[in-house]
């Protein structure tokens, strides 16, 4: 058989009703992350579901217990011949919380529901229906080759992403030899929009700044002590428009990242970023001056206020507040000095007059991306052309964050991100879903990369 019966079959798999009656199987299960009660759950996943599913596709697999304890890894590998290339691929089974009668119309967040051109259910979009994606390609191309998909195969699943993979690196840092391979492959995060393929090689990395400023027990009277209290959240508020303008533009040097460099700049050239029409529109004059806004979204760093407190504002007291709290987070490309970030912040407020804000940090991603000269890079980019017939976005970053560093810089493998779902997929939120026309195209993207992979007489 050839390439095209193996995209074939990937397309058939959609059309058929099988790959909807998987997922809807996988989306039952729980995987809470965030919830403790979920624990068993999360294990049944990987052994109930997932170890079976790759033994048909002739892996082996077994559970890795995690150093903290708390959530179990999956290792698989399928091994043919020590001449021909090796993928290492990676997905997630956790998903967030469910959110369940927040969903349109009722819907159960944990069975999926087809409604015209979109699946519904939790983890449909991140990540089960990206993984399921990814192992139904497998299973086209090993239907297409006779039993063989022509290179070595290796897989890890994780059950803790959402937490922010605190034990992937360790995991993977123990296992390096195990873990070898010539190429990272996986499925995360959305498209540059649904109608474009899109290939990114790695990830911005993401930090938590808490700023506190706690003067007193209480509220007290404004009428009694306006103008002689100190208000926090005036100090805060204050404080906060010294660090990002009133059109999200940064004014610390620390937080900016190194100057876009020519080949950046190329990369981006021809991404245009279009929301769809059920997709918020672009702000005006929003951002960074003089960068377009493919620059902006990948290119750049960010500092986005994430949450703000100060009193009650359901029912607001006629009181000065003791207490004013924010969270803020810092998105950062490859070369930022995100390690000197907290002190930077520090130091800046306490020369601004803001001694009295505390400043910590929490869940700290780090910015990672394949060397740009990779000869994976077109490899990739080649056969997702040849699949669909027009160009894929080649992004130097998703605009997130994922664990591409423990890939990346832990194992030392080029890192090619695929990702199926698009902007509007409403992840992390009621109402997630992925796109049926997305997910066929996206059958028949993976099938033909695993094909060309197999036609590799060597590891590029």
């Amino acid at each position: 058989m050839s390439r095209a019966d193996a995209i074939e079959r990937a397309h058939q798999h959609i059309q058929s009703g099988d790959f909807l009656k998987d997922l809807d199987r996988r989306v039952a299960y729980r995987t809470e992350s965030l919830n403790a009660e979920r624990r068993d759950v999360l294990r049944a996943y990987l052994e109930e579901e997932m170890k079976p599913a790759l033994s048909v596709l002739d892996f082996t697999s077994r559970l890795v217990e995690s150093p903290s304890g708390k959530t179990p890894f999956l290792v698989a590998e399928h091994h043919e011949n020590p001449s021909a290339p090796t993928v290492l691929m990676y997905g997630h089974g956790d998903v967030v919380d469910g959110m369940a009668g927040e969903w349109r119309d009722g819907l159960d967040p944990w069975r999926t529901t087809t409604v015209g051109n979109r699946v519904y259910g939790r983890g449909t979009a991140d990540n089960k229906g990206q993984h399921s994606i990814n192992m139904a390609a497998l299973r086209a191309v090993r239907e297409a080759r006779g039993g063989k998909f022509g290179f070595n195969a290796k897989f890890v699943l994780e059950m803790g992403e959402e937490t922010g993979s605190p034990d992937l690196g360790a995991v993977c840092r123990s296992l390096r030899d195990e873990l070898k391979a010539d190429l990272f492959i996986g499925s995360d995060g959305p498209r540059l929009a649904a109608d474009r393929p899109t290939v990114f090689l790695g990830c911005r990395g993401g930090i938590r700044i808490h700023l506190d400023v706690n003067l007193r027990e209480g509220g007290h009277h404004s009428g009694n002590w306006g103008g002689v209290l100190a208000n926090p959240a005036t100090i805060l508020a204050n404080a906060i428009a010294t660090l990002v303008d009133g059109h999200g533009r940064l004014l610390l040097d620390q937080l900016k990242p190194p100057l876009l460099t020519n080949q950046i700049k190329a990369f981006l050239a021809d991404v245009e970023i279009k929301p769809m029409a059920e997709e918020p529109a672009l702000s005006e004059n929003w951002g960074e001056q003089g960068l377009s806004a493919a620059e902006r979204l990948y290119a750049w760093n960010t500092l986005e206020v994430l949450a703000i407190s100060a009193g009650n504002i359901d029912k607001p007291a006629n009181a000065i507040p003791g207490r004013a709290r924010a969270v803020l987070q810092l998105r950062f490309v490859v070369g930022t000095k995100y390690e000197a970030v907290v002190d930077a912040v520090r130091t800046h407020l306490e020369a601004k007059g803001f001694p009295m804000i505390e400043v910590s940090a929490t869940q700290s991603f780090v910015a990672s991306r394949t060397d740009f000269d990779s000869p994976w890079i077109d490899w990739a980019a080649q056969s997702i052309r040849q699949t669909t017939g027009k160009p894929p976005a080649v992004l130097p970053n998703f605009g997130g964050s994922l664990p591409n560093d423990v890939f990346s810089e832990g194992l030392g493998l080029p890192t090619i991100w695929v990702p199926h779902s698009y902007p509007g997929c409403s992840q992390h939120a009621p109402d997630e879903h992925i796109l049926l026309n997305v997910t066929e195209q996206a059958l028949g993207i993976m099938a033909g990369l695993f094909w060309d992979l197999g036609e590799l007489p060597r590891p590029l």
